[in-house]
């Protein structure tokens, strides 16, 4: 009985991770501007984040590449 309620949980506690919470999309336009603030936050993020990478290494071609990149 206890081996199945510890299964259940792990079950369970590992599924719920699994999922992310769904994010409703905005309503008002500043909502839609806080948005796409994030947006452009992330990928400035990424690009600054790349330029200081090593272009030889598989992070990079897995983390930079865009498609339409030549390989």
């Amino acid at each position: 009985m206890i081996r199945m309620t510890l299964i259940a949980a792990i079950t369970l506690g590992t599924g719920a991770c699994a999922f992310q919470p769904y994010e409703a999309m905005p309503t008002t336009p500043s909502q839609w501007q806080r948005r796409q603030d994030e947006i452009v936050r992330r990928e400035e993020e990424r690009t600054r984040l790349c330029q200081m990478m090593n272009k030889d290494t598989d992070r990079y071609r897995r983390d930079c590449r865009r498609p339409g990149d030549p390989q």
